[in-house]
C-alpha cells in the first residue's frame, strides 16, 4: 500500500514514520507519548538508533520549517559569532554561523521562537535567519568559538596562584589527585577547545627553565600561544596521561597513548606522546579528528593541477596494483586516499581499510583499526581481510617487511591496494620498498603509481595583496633577466590570520606513473635518479614545479615554496 504524501505541516513523528521501510513506528509512538513533541523525543530517537543523527535532525528541522546545520561540519565565521555577545549566546543557546548578503545565519535549539529571533536581530543589528542544531552541539561549539587567548591566559595565571599546587609532594597519589581537580580538568578542556578554534593540528606543552609554555602548530607552523607556572606543569601532564591510560609515576621513559573527549554529539580523538627533557616531561597532543566529522574532500575540491588530477583519476580505476601516497606526517595523505576511495566507492565493489586510527567514516566501506594493546597489527588484519573477498584495500601505512610483502602479493593476485609510505619524493617510494626487503621482481609488477605531496600554508584571502618580487627571485625561477612584471602574492597580516599572512593550507603534488621502462629499471636495481629520469620522459614533474604554479595562481608564497620543496628540478 502506497503511503500518502506528507502535508507541509507534518510533525516530526509523521515524517519519521513515513520514511521507506521504517520499522520502529510503534516504538516512536511510545516515545512521543512519553516525551511529547520536545527535544527529548528527538534525542531518544537518536540514542535508540531509530534513525541516524543526520536524518533525525533533518526531519526535525523540516517539521519546524527550517534547515538543519551541524556546527562542527559548517563554516563558522568569527564576525558572525561576534554579532551575539557570549553571555547571551550561551544563555539562549545560539551560535552565529555566517553572514551572507547582510543576513546573519544562526544555529538555535528553538528556531521557531519568533520572539527570540526578533531580539537577536535587534542585538545583531541585522536580520537573523534561524537554523536548527542540537543543544549539545551548540553548547560545545560556543565553548570553542568564544574561547580566546586572554581568558585562558588569565585562567592559567589564576590556577598558578592556587595553594592546591604549592606542595612539593610529587608522588603519584598526589599527582593523581591534582589531575582530577575540577580546576585543572577545566583548564585542559579549555586548552583543547582553544586549539580546535585556532585550527591547530598539534598542542606542545613544554617545560622551560622558569615557566612552561604551550605552542600550537597551525598551518604547518608552531606558534607560542600561552605560558604558565611550572608548578602546575606536572599535574597537567598527569591529567593527559590519565586520559590516555598511561603510567603517571613513570617520567624517565617516553610514553605514547590515545584518548577521546566528547565534543557536541560526537567524540574528538587525540594522540599523546610524552618524552623526558631537561626541565621535566614534554607532551605533544596530536588532534586527529572528530569521529565521523573530518570533512570528506572530493577529488574535485583538492585543487590538484589538471596534469596530476587526470592521470591520477585514471590510475585509481585500475583493477589491480599498488598505488602509494607519500609524504611526511600531517601532509594530508589520508585525505587524498579517502578522496580516491570516494571516487571509486560503488555498491558492486568491496572496499576494506586498515588504519591507525580510523579518521574518516565512510558509508559502504569496511574499516578496521590497528590495536597495539592486543597485538592487532597491520599485517594481521591485512592477512585476514584477504579472506574477505576484497576488491580494493587501503593500508594506512606500510611499516615493515611483513605488511609490505602481503600488500605486494595482494596487488599481484588481482586486488587494488592503496597505501602510504614516508618518503621525500614519489620515486623514492619504490626504492623504499626495496630497502624494507621486498624483492625487486615483486616490486616491479605490483607498483603502478606513486603520488607524493606536501602541505604549504595558504595566503589569507582577507589580507592578500600583489607585489613584484626582486629580480634575483625572477631569474631563479624564470631564468629571464628581462622578465620584471610577474605578479606574486602575499598576505599583509590581519586579525583573521593572527598577522601571519596565512590561513589554511594547500597541497603540492607530484605523480609517478610506472612504465615498462621503469619496471625494467626496478628489476635491475636501478638508482632513484635513473627511475626519476625515466618518469620525466613520460611527463613527470616534481613538487616544486607544481608549487610554483600555485604560487603564480596566488594560492601560496615563494617562501612557502622554498620551505616545502627542494630545488633539484631547477638545477
Amino acid at each position: 500500500m502506497q503511503k500518502k504524501p506528507l502535508s507541509k505541516d507534518a510533525s516530526f513523528v509523521q515524517r519519521l514514520k513515513a520514511r521507506p521501510n521504517f520499522e520502529y513506528a510503534s516504538e516512536v509512538d511510545q516515545l512521543e507519548r512519553q516525551h511529547g513533541n520536545t527535544l527529548a523525543l528527538l534525542q531518544s530517537v537518536i540514542n535508540q538508533r531509530f534513525a541516524d543523527k543526520e536524518t533525525a535532525c533533518r526531519l526535525w528541522a523540516d517539521a519546524l520549517g527550517v534547515a538543519y546545520v551541524d556546527p562542527f561540519a559548517s563554516i563558522v565565521m568569527e564576525e558572525a559569532c561576534e554579532k551575539i555577545p557570549a553571555e547571551i549566546a550561551k544563555k539562549a543557546r545560539v551560535l552565529g554561523l555566517y553572514i551572507l548578503n547582510g543576513v546573519l545565519t544562526a544555529a538555535m535549539t528553538r528556531p521557531d521562537d519568533a520572539d527570540l529571533v526578533k531580539r537577536l536581530s535587534n542585538i545583531a543589528q541585522m536580520p537573523v535567519s534561524p537554523v536548527f542544531a542540537l543543544p549539545r552541539d551548540i553548547e560545545d561549539s560556543l565553548l570553542i568559538q568564544y574561547s580566546n587567548e586572554k581568558s585562558l591566559d588569565d585562567s592559567l595565571a589564576e590556577l598558578g596562584k592556587d595553594s592546591l599546587f604549592d606542595s612539593g609532594d610529587t608522588g603519584s597519589d598526589r599527582l593523581a589527585m591534582l589531575a582530577e581537580s575540577e580546576s585543572l580538568v577545566r583548564i585542559l578542556d579549555d586548552i583543547i577547545y582553544f586549539a580546535i578554534r585556532e585550527r591547530a593540528t598539534d598542542i606542545h606543552i613544554e617545560p622551560q627553565a622558569n615557566q612552561s609554555r604551550i605552542r600550537f602548530r597551525v598551518d604547518g607552523r608552531l606558534r607560542e600561544m600561552l605560558t604558565f607556572s611550572r608548578k602546575i606543569h606536572k599535574a597537567l601532564i598527569s591529567r593527559l596521561k590519565i586520559l590516555s591510560a598511561l603510567n603517571i609515576s613513570e617520567t624517565r621513559f617516553p610514553q605514547d597513548g590515545r584518548f577521546s573527549m566528547p565534543i557536541g554529539s560526537s567524540n574528538a580523538n587525540f594522540r599523546l606522546s610524552t618524552i623526558p627533557s631537561q626541565y621535566g616531561e614534554k607532551a605533544v597532543v596530536r588532534i586527529l579528528a572528530m569521529s565521523g566529522k573530518k570533512s570528506m574532500i572530493t577529488m574535485d575540491r583538492m585543487m590538484m593541477s589538471q596534469t596530476v588530477l587526470q592521470p591520477f583519476r585514471r590510475l585509481i580505476q585500475n583493477p589491480n596494483g599498488i598505488i602509494f601516497v607519500t609524504g611526511p606526517t600531517g601532509s594530508g595523505k589520508t585525505t587524498t586516499l579517502y578522496a580516491a576511495l570516494h571516487e571509486i566507492n560503488h555498491p558492486d565493489i568491496n572496499i576494506s581499510t586498515i588504519e591507525d586510527p580510523v579518521e574518516i567514516q565512510m558509508e559502504g566501506l569496511t574499516q578496521s583499526q590497528v590495536n597495539s594493546h592486543i597485538d592487532l597489527k597491520f599485517s594481521t588484519i591485512l592477512r585476514s581481510l584477504l579472506r574477505q573477498d576484497p576488491d580494493v584495500l587501503l593500508v594506512g601505512e606500510i611499516r615493515d617487511l611483513e605488511t609490505a610483502k602481503i600488500a605486494t602479493e595482494a596487488a599481484l593476485t588481482g586486488h587494488l591496494v592503496f597505501a602510504t609510505l614516508h618518503t621525500n619524493t614519489a620515486a623514492q617510494a619504490i626504492i623504499r620498498l626495496r630497502d624494507i626487503g621486498v624483492e625487486p621482481y615483486m616490486v616491479a609488477p605490483s607498483v603502478i603509481g606513486v603520488l607524493a605531496q606536501r602541505l604549504a600554508a595558504r595566503i589569507c584571502e582577507n589580507c592578500k595583496e600583489a607585489y613584484i618580487p626582486t629580480e634575483d627571485v625572477l631569474r631563479r625561477y624564470f631564468k629571464d633577466e628581462g622578465l620584471t612584471e610577474v605578479p606574486f602574492y602575499r598576505g599583509r597580516g590581519c586579525s583573521a590570520c593572527r598577522n601571519t599572512g596565512y590561513k589554511g593550507r594547500i597541497a603540492f603534488h607530484e605523480l609517478v606513473l610506472v612504465t615498462e621502462e621503469m619496471r625494467s629499471l626496478i628489476t635491475a636495481g636501478a638508482s632513484v635518479q635513473a627511475i626519476t629520469q625515466a618518469a620525466a620522459r613520460v611527463g613527470y614533474r616534481p613538487l616544486r614545479y607544481d608549487g610554483l604554479k600555485k604560487v603564480l595562481l596566488g594560492l601560496t608564497t615563494i617562501e612557502e615554496l622554498e620551505a616545502n620543496t627542494s630545488f633539484e628540478w631547477a638545477s
